[in-house]
């Protein structure tokens, strides 16, 4: 399976540093999170990849050769800025865009007219761009970039003007796109769609590398061990509880280190105190985020994010 590498890139504005020795790999046949704050370096290497700007120092490469103009063709780009040509029809921006990436006038036709309609745009395809609200435009940006069915999907936040039901359907292609093969990279600020959607995740700051990996391995390492409790009294000064927090209906207890969940279960049990709920939490990945953010930058430590609804398998979303 074809994986694309960053390797040791480097570039810089005049006197800013936007990436500074970047490696990491992207395997075909998962969804790859590109994280970071604004400013990170994370469009720098997008646009690298796409040959819009060349590195100071390093390479990108596929399988461990240059990616080739060819390969770089097979490449599905969403920016976070919208491209489209306001004045022009929908279908004809979709057209445009399909024969540039090699399609036939007839076949770019028809993958515009069944990705419209897959979007519930069908009845948008002669219409004007400029008369389209931000998420319809959304949406046509994202079928002109998948049109060619790429090998290598690049999505910058392409949730933004999203509806519920259409953020549903991006998350089905992406998926769709992972399990076929392609090298997928999504590059967004949304933790909770990260955490349903990548395997595993690359996180920049200031142009560098400082998270990366498996997402739960990155989780094991960075989290802080907790658990959600509904109990009948108090949990500060409990033996193996540093600190708690509400959560919605429930308190958070953070454990000391080498305090196991099911000790704290025994030691309320030994006090006699009920326990109506007792969850093992899940780190938020934004929590993570935040932490590792301000601990490079020297802030304070992050509180603790209130916990909107109990995931599968005892984690939080």
């Amino acid at each position: 399976m074809p994986t694309l590498s960053f390797v040791h890139l480097k570039k810089t504005y005049t006197a800013t540093i936007a990436t500074d020795d970047v490696s990491f790999d992207v395997r075909s046949g998962e969804v790859f999170g590109l994280l970071g704050p604004n400013g990170a370096g994370k469009s720098t290497l997008l646009r690298m990849l796409m040959d819009i700007l060349v590195p100071d120092e390093g390479s990108i490469v596929l399988d461990g050769q240059p990616v080739t103009r060819a390969e770089r063709d097979r490449i599905g780009y969403l920016p976070e800025e919208r491209g489209l040509y306001r004045k022009e029809k929908v279908i004809d921006v979709l057209i445009y865009f399909g024969m540039l990436k090699g399609l036939s006038r007839a076949d770019a036709k028809a993958r515009a007219l069944e990705g419209l309609v897959r979007f519930e745009l069908g009845e948008m395809a002669q219409r004007r761009t400029d008369q389209m609200s931000k998420g319809q435009q959304q949406k046509v940006q994202i079928i002109g970039t998948l049109l060619h069915e790429p090998s290598i999907l690049v999505m910058d936040e392409p949730f933004t003007g999203l509806d519920p039901i259409n953020t549903v359907l991006v998350k089905d292609l992406l998926r769709e796109r992972s399990r076929k093969g392609a090298i997928v990279i999504l590059s967004t600020h949304q933790m909770p769609l990260v955490e349903e959607l990548c395997d595993r995740v690359a996180m920049i700051d200031h142009g560098k590398l400082v998270l990366y990996g498996d997402l739960e391995e990155i989780r094991r390492g960075h989290g802080e061990a907790s658990v959600l409790v509904d109990a009948a009294g108090p949990l500060e000064g409990v033996p193996g509880v540093v600190r708690t927090a509400p959560a919605g209906r429930h308190t958070r207890a953070f454990l000391a280190p080498g305090t196991r969940p099911r000790d704290l279960l025994a030691t309320l049990a030994g006090r006699g105190i009920a326990v109506d709920h007792f969850e093992v939490m899940r780190t938020p990945l934004e929590e993570i985020f935040v932490a590792t953010v301000r601990a490079r930058t020297g802030a304070a430590s992050v509180p603790p994010p209130v916990p909107v609804a109990a995931g599968p398998g005892g984690g939080v979303r």
